[in-house]
């Protein structure tokens, strides 16, 4: 096909052929069988198709530049193929500085997409948490997504403020966002909290442990555990004593 004529659902297709072709039955057996939810799996392995990811983005950057790139991952990102979704993911790890309120809501969308929790981490913890980290502009969509009927926006919203919680920023939106989901159900949105609180206890404990105090009577037992999980025996001994 000639150079002009190429498009993004083109290059998205043929990384498709790739993956389909290069991948492994026996471990995409072991991959669906890890799941609780069903999903499809080529069979790679996470570093390999991490290291094939890169190589298309050298080329895809050299030759087309950012915007196709974006819409190329986009492309990908769609049905339920874990390893497609996860290449698209790949394609823009570490680019999210490059990247603005119009690719914020386009990944966002992607949050729609989702079809088990590793697509969604992989997206949301990826791309959608720094660029939450670094422009705190986006914290009302997050916690619009504190609202949402689907329970991976509800999980997103945690996980969107993960990176923030590590250098020890944005410590109001986790106490906002955790106080709105803290009678949530859903397991996936309570693991997602959990690893949020236990986040921001390992890398702010003075702030984090008084508000662990504070809600240990009336949050779900399984965030209580997780937000301790890295905290001294006695403080934890401590946080999950109930009265």
């Amino acid at each position: 096909m000639p150079a002009s004529k190429v498009t993004p659902r083109y290059i998205a297709d043929h990384i498709r052929r790739v993956l389909k072709d290069g991948g492994s039955a026996p471990h995409s057996a072991e991959v669906q069988w890890f799941f609780k939810e069903q999903v499809r799996s080529r069979g790679w392995y996470t570093a390999e198709l991490r290291k094939v990811a890169h190589r298309f983005r050298r080329s895809i950057m050299t030759e087309r530049g950012l915007l196709f790139l974006v819409q190329v991952a986009d492309g990908l990102f769609t049905g339920r193929v874990l390893e497609e979704k996860v290449f698209g993911v790949f394609l823009l790890e570490g680019l999210t500085g490059q990247l603005g309120r119009r690719e914020f809501k386009l990944l966002a969308s992607w949050l729609d997409r989702v079809s088990s929790w590793a697509d969604h981490d992989g997206l949301v913890h990826s791309l959608l948490s720094p660029m939450v980290c670094a422009d705190a502009k986006y914290c009302p969509e997050v916690f619009r997504w504190t609202k949402s009927k689907n329970r991976w926006r509800r999980r997103a919203a945690c996980v969107a403020l993960i990176r923030g919680a590590r250098v020890k920023k944005l410590f109001p939106e986790i106490v906002r966002t955790s106080q709105t989901l803290l009678s949530d159900e859903d397991d996936m949105v309570q693991k997602g909290l959990g690893w949020l609180l236990r986040e921001a206890a390992k890398y702010d404990a003075r702030k984090t442990v008084p508000y662990l105090m504070k809600i240990r009577e009336r949050a779900p037992r399984l965030v209580l555990r997780t937000a301790c999980e890295t905290l001294p025996a006695e403080t934890k001994k401590k946080i999950l004593a109930r009265n």
